[in-house]
């Protein structure tokens, strides 16, 4: 880790401060699956509904955790995932349109998340060679350290899910999957 993202990780850890989980005596999600039959009925479709919900509050737990273990490096999850996009690039460079289609975000979420890096020294923006108009974003020195960093820490966590066996992970995975080709959130 650089000094600079060692200097940077003190103020974004502290404001990335959130709940741990609530620790209920029951679940709430199977409370709700019953309550939600007895009024609408079986073909209401409470597993579904269940599913649905279960997903959106594992979705909670493990951007909670993420933010958690990057903000030690002064990331959110977010800019953590475009440093490694950033990696990930042949050059270390990307266009902001490329940015906001690869991360499926909002081309002004894109533009805020690498203006925030620039501001932390992660990435600089430079003029696009093929585009007068447009921006390329470079990953810094100091941006791989900071991702790396946050790396080791995210595969140290198991991403928060080392409660699942390899087997379990890879049904989940193809569950999942399923559920994103039958959106249409890629041609699968």
């Amino acid at each position: 880790m650089t000094d600079r993202s060692r200097r940077c990780a003190c103020p974004a850890a502290s404001l990335l401060r959130v709940p741990k989980p609530i620790r209920l005596p029951f679940d709430p999600i199977t409370r709700a699956a019953q309550l939600w039959t007895q009024r609408w009925g079986r073909s209401s479709q409470p597993l579904a509904m269940a599913s649905a919900t279960s997903v959106m509050r594992v979705q909670q737990l493990l951007i909670t955790d993420y933010d958690a273990i990057v903000g030690r490096h002064g990331l959110s999850f977010a800019r953590y995932e475009a440093l490694v996009l950033l990696a990930f690039s042949r050059d270390g460079r990307l266009g902001m349109s490329k940015i906001g289609q690869r991360l499926m975000v909002h081309p002004t979420s894109a533009t805020n998340i690498i203006q925030r890096l620039h501001a932390q020294g992660f990435v600089e923006r430079v003029p696009n060679p093929d585009d007068g108009r447009g921006t390329l974003a470079v990953i810094t020195p100091a941006g791989r350290d900071a991702m790396e960093a946050a790396t080791a820490d995210l595969v140290q966590a198991r991403f928060g899910l080392g409660m699942l066996s390899p087997a379990e992970h890879e049904q989940l995975f193809a569950l999942l999957r399923k559920v994103r080709v039958g959106a249409h959130d890629f041609d699968g």
